[in-house]
């Protein structure tokens, strides 16, 4: 691997943000996945749960969506909401869900600069009946048109964007994100994946979690 690339990877690597991740449920278009994906990447979040309890679990994302994303990205696939749940206890402090209800808050009234996972349901029925008991809170885009309603990939890049905002105004891109041994073990990855092919193959993940299963 080049020094060039090192330097590259080490820089992504200090900018990655360990306290917000961003959960996946039920959605069926691996596209927006995908898309998703390579928004998740753009603003440094690492994590990408990915719960599946309606519809298999998803073999490949849609390549062209996530322009290989999904390689640099640590992606968690379960089928099991309370695993699902447990894990994200470990992560997160507050888990909030895209849901239009009473007592949602606008996503521009929430602190993202904590250690947060952010539920988004599919594509035709939004957060599950079962996935709401179990969440801290709800939020909600603020919207004015007659919609109201985003797609999927839009919507979390429209909060992720926020969240961005919001991280680099306290200064968290200027700092490591990732704990020492979490960051170390990425660089190994990483490192092994441009010494082999200068980058990992297509459709191909670092991760190799076989949680919920």
């Amino acid at each position: 691997m080049t020094p060039e690339r090192e330097q590259r990877i080490t820089h992504v690597l200090d900018k990655r943000q360990g306290n917000l991740i961003i959960v996946l449920e039920n959605v069926f278009d691996p596209h927006n996945i995908s898309a998703v994906m390579r928004t998740c990447d753009a603003v440094g979040v690492q994590d990408i749960v990915v719960l599946n309890t309606r519809i298999p679990r998803h073999k490949k994302w849609g390549a062209k969506s996530s322009s290989s994303a999904a390689n640099w990205l640590t992606i968690h696939q379960y089928d099991n909401t309370e695993e699902c749940f447990a894990f994200l206890r470990t992560r997160a402090d507050r888990i909030f869900a895209t849901h239009l209800s009473s007592d949602a808050v606008s996503l521009y009234e929430m602190d993202l600069t904590r250690r947060v996972a952010l539920i988004f349901g599919n594509e035709h029925s939004g957060v599950s009946e079962e996935i709401l008991p179990l969440v801290d809170g709800n939020f909600i885009i603020p919207q004015v048109g007659i919609i109201r309603s985003l797609n999927i990939s839009v919507a979390c890049a429209v909060t992720l964007y926020e969240a961005y905002r919001q991280k680099q105004a306290a200064g968290q891109y200027d700092r490591p994100g990732l704990d020492p041994a979490r960051r170390s073990e990425l660089l190994k990855e990483w490192s092994r994946a441009g010494n082999a092919t200068g980058a990992p193959a297509e459709g191909q993940s670092l991760d190799t979690s076989t949680e919920g299963a």
